[in-house]
């Protein structure tokens, strides 16, 4: 330290009047005090104000400590986006506990592994996934999690298989409880776990810090403002639901709850609660703009939507404005919170073309206000690449709203943090503006004789075909070539169209080298979130059983 700089260090010290560790759960209080009579969540017939929501999260909260959870304790929970899920991302924390959540698409094996390896002391169960716990919890290793039903009139069906029912804990709870605070920006708030194509899963740890910061990256990224109503299209247990639990409560805005997409449904509850803003993946609004019911786009201001995904297809993003939605471009993974970049909108893009307005939109952009940076990089020299849209690198990024590391994997740690930024493993380019644009995943790039082949952009043409609903483009072996494009294809309902069909568009739309040499018709492989599976697909074509030479 300089003598210079010394001088503004002595006797001027952090205390608790200067310096309070950030965490999203100052939101909730925050919120709770200005607006307490606001409408903070609705599901079905409930309706809770910010003062009741706050309430029930001491009251749980407190509940959880007198059964002895306490600092870097796991509470585990197999919900659908309903209340309780809301407001365990609350009332799991200031019990100074780790909040995991569990993807509900998850088979028993997959559930009791990450039980095990977080250490789960509680567990949240809906009742529509009691069977795979009670399944999970026969099979597990280690110490078994106190299990929790969460009772839903919405889903008459299931059975109970815990000690007690969540409203009990909640009205058991002390509502005047303080919470416990984190002693460090650096304590853990969630642990969530990344996909595990091939092998267990890496269980991402997340810290309060990162959690405040990217709760209000959101609102700048969206363009929120005061009072947003969020419709739950994007499960919660993705990345924290991408940290929008935090978010609404920062902006004092309203949870619309919704336990499953469903498309009659989404657009009745966007007309009934003035719905203003939705997330997901492209597979959702895809699903909304080919329902048969879809609305037309009219005078009302358009819902704002965040779409995530490698690239979302044209076709996507320019058919949503057709049904009153207008997207938003983020990108990010499990590690960096959900989104931490985005496609930020210049002035004059309105103006422009749809197509041409959403070849622009589609890039994963620059980072999120609060997250330091994103770019692609030669994974080898560390250095950035050229802007010429044509040099391939590594997407990577830097700041706050990455994760602390993966529990109990020192190796894979350091490895995805290694040169002090954070290695997605996607591949990509930089834009002669500096937006990252996604050609592939690493392991998803198809060389076919020599040449680079961006499975995602043979994708964007299929999109762009009237009779197909979903595509994906994986590699499959060639004795001449190396590797060829497949395409899979899931054609829209009532739909028709032949292998020759698709290839003669392909090949009107690029060159002979990217075009698929396999077409093959079928419903395609997604996870909860939406994203292909194209691990499936890849093992389909090796193993040679679903494609005939």
């Amino acid at each position: 330290m300089s003598t210079a700089q010394g001088h503004y260090s002595i006797g001027l010290d952090k205390t608790p009047a200067n310096f309070v560790p950030l965490s999203p759960l100052s939101f909730l209080e925050r919120t709770a005090n200005i607006y307490p009579n606001h409408t903070s969540t609705v599901y079905e017939g409930r309706r809770f104000t910010w003062a009741e929501t706050r309430d029930r999260c001491r009251r749980f909260a407190s509940w959880l400590v007198r059964r002895g959870i306490g600092r870097g304790d796991t509470v585990a929970a197999m919900l659908p986006n309903i209340p309780a899920m809301n407001e365990a991302h609350f009332a799991v924390p200031m019990a100074g506990a780790v909040l995991n959540a569990l993807n509900i698409r998850l088979d028993a094996a997959s559930i009791a592994f990450q039980l095990d390896h977080g250490g789960a002391k509680i567990i949240l169960v809906d009742p529509e996934f009691s069977a795979v716990i009670a399944e999970a919890l026969t099979v597990m290793h280690g110490p078994k999690p106190l299990v929790i039903d969460v009772d839903d009139a919405a889903f008459p069906g299931g059975k109970r298989i815990g000690e007690l029912e969540y409203e009990y804990a909640v009205a058991a709870g002390d509502p005047g409880f303080a919470g416990i605070r984190p002693q460090d920006e650096w304590d853990a708030i969630a642990l969530g776990y990344t996909s595990g194509t091939t092998g267990n899963p890496k269980g991402v740890v997340t810290h309060h810090r990162g959690a405040y910061l990217n709760a209000v990256s959101n609102i700048l990224a969206a363009n929120l403002g005061p009072h947003p109503v969020y419709l739950w299209t994007l499960p919660m247990f993705h990345c924290n639901g991408w940290c929008f639990p935090w978010t609404l409560a920062a902006a004092a805005g309203v949870n619309v709850c919704l336990r499953k997409v469903d498309p009659a449904k989404i657009f009745e509850l966007i007309v009934k609660h003035g719905v203003t803003h939705m997330a997901g993946a492209p597979i959702v609004y895809n699903t909304l703009i080919n329902a048969p019911d879809a609305p037309k786009a009219g005078k009302s201001r358009p819902v704002v939507g965040l779409i995530a995904g490698a690239a979302p297809p044209v076709a996507v993003l320019a058919g949503a404005e057709t049904i009153g939605i207008k997207l938003t471009h983020v990108y990010g993974l499990t590690e960096v919170y959900g989104p931490a970049s985005v496609c930020a909108e210049q002035p004059g893009w309105d103006d422009l073309p749809a197509a041409e307005r959403a070849q622009l939109k589609r890039r994963q952009g620059v980072p999120y206000p609060l997250q330091e940076a994103v770019t692609v990089l030669d994974p080898e020299t560390m250095q950035e690449v050229p802007r010429d849209g044509e040099t391939i690198g590594e997407v990577m990024f830097r700041g706050n709203i990455v994760m602390k590391g993966y529990l109990k994997n020192e190796k894979a740690t350091k490895e995805a943090l290694a040169d002090g930024w954070f290695h997605t493993g996607d591949l990509g380019v930089l834009d002669q503006h500096g937006y990252v644009i996604i050609k592939d995943r690493s392991k998803d790039i198809i060389i076919s004789g020599g040449e680079n082949v961006s499975s995602v952009e043979v994708e964007d043409i299929l999109y762009k075909h009237p009779a197909i609903l979903f595509a994906a483009v994986v590699a499959k072996p060639d004795p001449k070539w190396g590797e060829v494009p497949c395409a899979f294809i899931e054609l829209k309902e009532g739909a028709h169209a032949t292998e020759a069909e698709i290839i003669a568009y392909c090949r009107e739309h690029m060159p002979g080298f990217k075009t698929p040499k396999v077409v093959v018709f079928s419903a395609i492989p997604k996870t909860s979130t939406g994203k292909i599976q194209k691990f499936m697909l890849r093992d389909q074509v090796k193993s040679a059983k679903a494609i005939s030479d």
